[in-house]
C-alpha cells in the first residue's frame, strides 16, 4: 500500500468517514458510538440514530473525536481517540478500571476497510493517535486489546490487538478475566 496519511476527523472530512463506513452501515450500526452509551441505549440507537449522533459529535466537537487514514487520497481507516473521561462505558467497566488516578487518553476503536487490512493502516493510525494525544497535552495513552491469543477476527479486533499495541510501545497493565485487557504507553515513549 502507498504511504498512509492520517488527519483529524473534522466536519470537512465527515463525508470521508461516511464513505469508509457506509458499506458496513458503520460497523453494523455502531458508527463508533459504543463507548458513549449504555448497552440498552446503544442497541436502541443502532443504525441511523448512532449515525446521526456521530455526525453531530463531529460537527460540534472542540477536539476531533478521532483520526481518519487515507491511502492514495481514499479513506481506508479510522481510529477513535480522546480523553478516557469522554467514554462513559469505560467509567462503568469493572474489568477496565484505571490502575491509578493519572489522566490518560484512550484509543477505543480502529476500523480498517476490508481491502486495506493487513497493509499496516492500523499501525499508522496508532502512531498518529499518540501524536494527536500529545498535541492535546496527554502524557499517557491507553488501549484495550482483545485478550484472545493467536488470530483475532476483525469484529473482535476493533480495540486493537496485542501485536499492534506492543509494536507501538504499549505494555500490559492488567490482563484480567474479561475479553479486554488494559495496556498503556507513555507519551512520548521513554
Amino acid at each position: 500500500m502507498a504511504e498512509v496519511e492520517v488527519a483529524p476527523l473534522t466536519p470537512e472530512r465527515w463525508a470521508d468517514l461516511e464513505a469508509l463506513m457506509a458499506p458496513t452501515d458503520g460497523c453494523g450500526g455502531c458508527w463508533c458510538r459504543w463507548w458513549q452509551q449504555t448497552t440498552h441505549a446503544f442497541r436502541a440507537n443502532l443504525g441511523e440514530e448512532n449515525h446521526r449522533q456521530m455526525r453531530d459529535e463531529v460537527a460540534s466537537a472542540s477536539v476531533p473525536p478521532g483520526l481518519i487514514a487515507y491511502a492514495g487520497g481514499r479513506p481506508v481507516g479510522w481510529c477513535r481517540v480522546g480523553p478516557r473521561t469522554s467514554y462513559p462505558r469505560l467509567a462503568r467497566s469493572r474489568t477496565l478500571t484505571p490502575p491509578d488516578s493519572r489522566p490518560v487518553w484512550s484509543i477505543v476503536c480502529f476500523y480498517v476497510a476490508p481491502e486495506a487490512r493487513g497493509a499496516g493502516v492500523a499501525r499508522w493510525l496508532c502512531a498518529a493517535a499518540a501524536e494527536f494525544a500529545a498535541l492535546h497535552g496527554a502524557e499517557m495513552l491507553e488501549a484495550y486489546p482483545v485478550s484472545a491469543r493467536g488470530r483475532v477476527s476483525p469484529t473482535e479486533a476493533f480495540t486493537g490487538t496485542r501485536r499492534l499495541l506492543a509494536g507501538a510501545g504499549f505494555a500490559p497493565v492488567r490482563q484480567g478475566p474479561g475479553r479486554r485487557e488494559l495496556w498503556r504507553r507513555p507519551i512520548p515513549l521513554a
